[in-house]
């Protein structure tokens, strides 16, 4: 197992002036609480009204895809070490993702530089490995932009997340069978957890093998398909396992018929592109990609952190954990 983790008689990390973006997600107040917790000073910028944010942060408020209000509202002309970026779009449609993925962090990070910021550590996906969709194309465009603006940086690309994988949790618990795609056996990831992987994020600030680089990584333990997530899951309940195989050629017919119908309603048009994301998600792998063989490779994709998928489907179901699943609603 490939690990990156902090030796425990590391020397604490030298307090920075961190400014952070998408700190109201589930990966970024795990980033934030961090941060906080290594001694860091951070300013989240985030939408009017948020709420629930540690005290020690300072929140300032305003809209993200305003390059007036990042540096007015925002950086408010101070100083700053670091901008790190948790933030990404909703949807994924190409409308919000070429909005917040791309053009607010490409404003953010002129900001950052006006502001005297030599570092950013960014929170990206694997996925952009194989850009097929508007939202990949997107971040990829700005890590592109980040890497040629001579700062510091660290490309963080997570494999799953708990969160994402755990949209049937409640549907088996009521008895309902575990849906697959094709075998179940099509894809494969190595989920990380949001404390893992906002710890790793923290530590990309003050470790410098992680400078300058695109970082894959995952959780622990080997990687894991959806028919074992379900065998996982029917196993805690004490129940036979029961799964319904939803043919991926179903997927292709409606994403034709929403295609179709798409270039007559912006609407369609639309839930078009979030099928072709379900799509991509259901038949490829969450892991790193062999460029020679086209494969994706589970030895050769980073593990770091403690928290395993399957410990957190058990808190999920005794009812010690709880997930809002929000726009990862797959199912």
């Amino acid at each position: 197992m490939h690990t990156s983790e902090t030796a425990p008689d590391a020397p604490a990390p030298q307090p920075r002036r961190v400014f952070l973006l998408g700190a109201t997600g589930t990966i970024g107040r795990a980033t934030l609480a961090a941060l906080l917790e290594r001694g860091h000073q951070v300013v989240c910028f985030v939408r009017p009204g948020a709420k629930g944010l540690p005290d020690a942060a300072l929140l300032r408020f305003g809209d993200v895809t305003d390059p007036g209000a990042l540096a007015r509202d925002g950086f408010r002309g101070e100083r700053f070490d670091a901008l790190v970026s948790c933030l990404a779009s909703r949807t994924g449609v190409p409308r919000d993702a070429w909005a917040i993925d791309h053009q607010a962090h490409v404003d953010a990070l002129a900001a950052a530089q006006a502001a005297g910021v030599t570092q950013v550590v960014l929170l990206s996906a694997i996925c952009v490995q194989k850009p097929l969709l508007a939202f990949q194309q997107a971040k990829l465009a700005f890590e592109t932009a980040l890497i040629a603006s001579g700062l510091t940086y660290s490309i963080v690309r997570p494999t799953a997340f708990f969160k994402s994988l755990s949209g049937q949790v409640a549907r088996v618990q009521q008895g309902k069978p575990f849906l697959l795609f094709g075998n179940g056996a099509l894809t494969a990831c190595k989920p990380i957890s949001d404390a893992d992987l906002g710890g790793y994020i923290a530590d990309c600030l003050h470790d410098p093998s992680r400078h300058n680089r695109i970082l894959p990584i995952g959780g622990p333990g080997p990687a894991i398909t959806p028919r074992q997530q379900g065998e996982e899951l029917f196993r805690l309940l004490g129940r036979a396992p029961k799964f319904k195989q939803v043919p991926v050629a179903l997927m292709d017919a409606a994403i034709a018929v929403l295609s179709t119908l798409g270039q007559l309603s912006p609407k369609l048009r639309d839930k078009a592109e979030l099928a072709r994301i379900g799509r991509y998600y259901a038949t490829e792998s969450m892991l790193v990609l062999n460029p020679a063989s086209g494969r994706y490779d589970a030895e050769a994709t980073p593990s770091t952190g403690s928290d395993t998928l399957f410990d957190f489907y058990a808190r999920l179901l005794g009812g010690t954990a709880t997930v809002d699943l929000g726009d990862h609603a797959v199912f």
